[in-house]
Order: structure tokens, then sequence, then C-alpha cells
């Protein structure tokens, strides 16, 4: 028999499934608020029911928390401070690891980790208050104080990059070094231009010097007058000498230091040339000195008559415009841009003084062997040793300048031109022009005058060879040169400090090429001794003009 359960109050009836369902629910929703009640209530706290909501709390909930963007301002402008301290902490570690040269790098990281520490810790009340007492105005204080230390921080570790990126490190060096090096290269330039003028300008004292001279040969003409030719000028079996120069002082020393030391002073002839002007004054310089018996001719290249445009290439060159335009027509400005070709634009080579050399077995037509000497040597020993020397056939006698590759053939001749690349070597040896001994007659027979004529015609426009003497000299006696000892020539006192004092003692002739010539200021201090013990600081003009100072 089926039962039925009836509900109280006499009505009966079935438990449908709908009422079962809304019981469930019933209960679910009341524990549903409880559960609710129980996590939004503060443990150990006594709640208050607030009159308007029904329930509720002074302190906010967690979710409240949560949601409140002060505490997420707190949090962002704290994890800002503490995110740069780890920054700066880092750059400090870094630095101690690659012991920087300055310590304050670390000392200023360091700082700025304890001020972030110090802030954060003075300000540490903010985050252990819930944000009903939070303080809106504090919190705006804080997170300006921690923008004044990050700007701080960025500022220093923008300002200590470079020591830490090395990639940084080295494009700064480079930039440093290309800049270094333009100002560098500039100032070389100016430095060789003034240098240059420097080394060419006449000296105040050498200026007297041959101005008091020609007082002197005014004063008492008859006293310098011309003497009849003495036949010792010509005579072959003596020493002879040749001396190029418009240098008064400079003439007297070479002659001067050759005298006091040769054996026989009366056995040498020195042939002095210069130009009119320092004709008079050369006279009355060297007729002043007895200089031991030795002989002396004092010309003018104008008494040469035979050296004219007409057979000279050099003087015939001289009077073209283009020279002149080359000399003449530069700007101050352009003069120093190129520093291998400023000295060639010296007038001095347009000097026939320097080109005479070429000549001598037209000049001195009796004799067999002449020694020339430029103007800024001393001679420390006898020279007739050189007449000794066997010769080979051979017309100059020099010596070698040559080492490794340097001073080579190809450094002083443009072997892009064919001419220049089909008769010479560019490996040939170069050697030195200021102490040459010549063999005249094997000049004579060689025809080297002539090679020298048909060279420095082609080189009219200086498309073989730059201008100067030397490159025509290496030509004119490329196959009839005899290499001396080095021993006979020291070259390099005018520009390279360095040189051995043994090797100079032990030189016949010490050679002060370069711009740093003995007389002038300029002078290397330590061998300037070396020229002036042969400056003939008893006559009363050289003391006038302070030669001694």
């Amino acid at each position: 028999m089926a039962t039925s359960i009836r509900s109280r109050g006499g009505g009966g009836g079935r438990i449908t499934p709908y009422k079962s369902l809304f019981f469930v629910s019933a209960i679910a929703i009341s524990f549903f608020f409880f559960v609710f009640f129980v996590f939004t209530s503060d443990d150990g706290d006594d709640a208050t029911p607030d009159l308007n909501t029904g329930f509720g709390s002074t302190r906010r909930s967690v979710l409240a928390m949560k949601s409140d963007p002060l505490k997420q301002r707190l949090d962002q402008i704290k994890k800002q401070a503490e995110d740069h301290k780890s920054l700066v902490l880092a750059y400090a570690s870094y630095a101690r690891r690659s012991k920087l040269e300055s310590s304050k790098l670390v000392r200023v990281f360091a700082d700025l980790a304890r001020n972030y520490t110090d802030l954060i810790t003075n300000y540490k009340s903010l985050s252990e208050s819930d944000s009903v007492s939070m303080d809106e105005s504090v919190l705006r204080q804080f997170e300006k104080d921690v923008k004044l230390r990050i700007k701080d921080t960025r500022q220093v570790i923008a300002d200590a990059k470079e020591s830490f990126d090395r990639e940084l490190k080295i494009q700064k060096l480079k930039d440093t070094i290309f800049a270094v090096n333009e100002q560098l290269t500039k100032v070389k330039k100016q430095g060789a231009f003034s240098s240059l003028i420097a080394a060419k300008s006449i000296p105040k004292n050498l200026h007297c010097l041959t101005m008091k001279l020609m007082e002197e040969l005014i004063a008492n003409p008859e006293k310098y007058a011309d003497e009849d030719k003495s036949p010792e000028l010509e005579d072959p079996s003596l020493y002879h000498y040749a001396i190029f120069s418009d240098n008064v002082i400079a003439a007297s020393v070479v002659v001067n230091s050759a005298v006091k030391n040769s054996k026989e002073p009366f056995k040498h002839v020195f042939h002095v040339v210069t130009d009119k002007m320092n004709l008079g004054a050369m006279k009355v310089m060297f007729k002043m000195r007895q200089y031991n018996g030795a002989h002396f001719e004092v010309k003018a290249l104008e008494d040469y008559t035979f050296l004219n445009s007409s057979y000279v290439p050099v003087l015939k060159q001289l009077e073209s415009a283009n020279l002149q335009k080359f000399y003449f027509e530069n700007k101050l400005e352009n003069a120093t841009k190129d520093t291998s070709n400023m000295k060639f634009r010296n007038p001095k080579y347009l000097s026939m003084l320097n080109h005479v050399r070429f000549y001598l077995p037209e000049m001195y037509p009796k004799l067999h062997r002449i020694l020339f000497l430029d103007d800024d040597i001393v001679v420390q020993r006898d020279l007739t040793g050189l007449w000794d020397i066997d010769m080979d056939g051979k017309v100059n006698g020099a010596v070698e300048t040559c080492f490794g590759s340097f001073h080579r053939y190809a450094q002083y001749m443009n072997f892009s031109h064919p001419l220049i690349k089909e008769n010479f070597s560019p490996k040939a040896c170069a050697w030195a022009y200021g102490m040459n001994f010549f063999d005249l007659d094997a000049w004579r027979k060689e025809k080297c005058t002539e090679q020298y004529h048909y060279w420095q015609t082609l080189n009219e426009n200086r498309t073989l060879w730059k201008l100067g003497t030397l490159p025509p000299g290496l030509i004119t006696f490329y196959s009839t040169t005899k290499p001396l000892d080095k021993t006979w020539h020291v070259l390099g006192l005018g520009y390279n400090p360095s040189i051995s004092m043994d090797e100079i003692r032990n030189a016949a002739v010490v050679h002060f090429n370069g711009n740093m010539k003995p007389w002038l200021d300029i002078a290397i201090p330590q061998f300037r001794p070396l020229w002036t013990k042969y400056v003939d600081y008893e006559m009363e003009f050289v003391q006038q003009c302070n030669f001694g100072l």
C-alpha cells in the first residue's frame, strides 16, 4: 500500500522537485552570506553596524584596499625607488670590479643607494597605514622626493655611462684621437712654415756684420783692392776647396775650421764664390785674417760670364712666368697646405749659388780635383786624405745616406714618369751633398754638365722631380759616384738631436743640414758649440754685432 506524506496543518501533499530545488537554493544563499560576513570582518576587531548601510566597518575591506588608487600609487612609487636603488647598486658593484681609476663613482652610487633606503624608511608609515588614515599630501611629497632621486640617479648614470659602455668609450676615444690628429697636423704645418721662415731669414747680427764689413770697405778701399792673381789659385798640386755662399760668417767658419785642422795650411786654396751684394763684405772678411798662409780667391757669380740664361737651363727657367707664379703668387694660406712641397717653394732654389756646383770643371779649367763644401759644415780634422783616395774613374766621391728603405732614389724623383722609370732604379742609394770630392778630369770625360743640362731642361715643368739640387745631382752622377766612408761626413746636426757625440767626434766633417742652423737662435743647443768654437770672436766687427751672445 502506498503511503503519502501530508503537509502540516492537515493538508496533505507530496514534496515536489521544485520545492526541493527552492530549499537547496535557500540554504546556499544563506551559506554565501555567512562566508561573506566572516571574510569581510577584521579578526580581533569589533564591528559596529553602520546605520546607513545596515552593516559594515570603519575600516575598508581587503577588496576595497586592492582597488584603492592611493595604494596603487604608493606601490608604484616604492617599486620605482627600489628599481633605481638596485640599478645604482649594480653600477657600484661593476665599478668596484672594473677597478676604475676614479673611485668617486663608487662612492656616488653607494650614496644614492643609501638615499633610496633612507627615503623608503622615512615613508614606511605610509605602507603600514590603512587607506583611511593615509594622507594624500604625504604621498605626493614621497612621490616628489622619489622623482628627484630618480632624476639625480639618471643624470649620474648618464655622466658615468662612458665609464661602463666600452663601445661608447672606444667611439669617444676615436673621436678625440681624430680631433687631436687634425689639430696636430695643422700645428705641424704652421710650425714647419714658421721654422722655414726662421731658417731662411737673415738674423740681425748677420746683417749687422755684413754692414760693418761694407763700411770698412768703403772707408778703406785701397786696403782691400784686388791684387794680381796668385799662381797658387791654379796650381793643381795644391788642395783646392770650393765654397759657394752668401753668408759671411758661415763661410768664414768653414775656412777657419779647415785651416785650423790642416797639417800644412799653406798648401790649401779656398775658392769662395758669392753674389754681387755680398762680394765686398766677403773680401774684407778674408783679407782681415791671414789664416796661417792659406790662399783665397773671392769672386762673384757675375765674374763667370758664361753663366747666363742662354747656356744655363736654370737661369732660363727662372725667367718663365710659370716659375715666378709658383714662388711669388702663392698665398700664405696655401703655403702651409702641403708640407712636403713647402721647402721647395723657398726662393733660395732660385739662386744660382745652389746650381753653380754643376759647373766646377768650367770654373776651374786647370784643376784636376776639388773638394766642394757647403757653408753649413764644420771641418774637424785634416781632409788631405781625400786626395789619396782612388776614385776608380768615378766623378763624385760622397757618403751614402740610405738605410733600409730610406733615402732611396724613389724619394727624390717621380718614378711614375716613364723617362725616370726607364733610366733609374727606385732602390738606388742616395748620397749627400755638402762634402763632395770631385774628379774634374773624369767629370769632363763623362760630360756630366751636359747630362745635367739635358735632364734640367726636361724638368722645366717640375714633372721629373721637385726643385732643389740633390735630385739633379743624383741623376747627373747616377753611375759615377764612389761611396766614401761614413766617418768623412756626418749629417743631420740641423734637425736630428739624437746623433751620438761619439759619431760626431769621429767625423772629419759635421754637417748642419736642416733648418736649425748654428748661427740661428733655433739651433740645437748641444751641437752649436761645434760651430761657435770656429767663429772669429777676436774680430771687432763680430764683437760689435753680438755674435758671442
